[in-house]
């Protein structure tokens, strides 16, 4: 069995980039033993672009 934790993200409106370094997200993360499972990014904004990056991570339960 797993768990999963959420961590969202915001991206710039103008930028159209993360406002947060997201590689030390992960790096972060994975020290305290989850693995990078996907990265969403859900359209919020008109036109389709996304205003946030949604990164799920997974480890084994203990």
């Amino acid at each position: 069995m797993y768990e999963y934790k959420f961590v969202e993200v915001a991206v710039g409106t103008y930028s159209k980039y993360p406002k947060e370094d997201y590689h030390e997200i992960v790096h972060e993360h994975s020290r305290e033993g989850w693995r990078l499972h996907q990265i969403l990014t859900p359209p919020f904004a008109s036109g389709g672009q996304a205003i946030t990056m949604e990164l799920i991570f997974e480890r084994k339960l203990r």
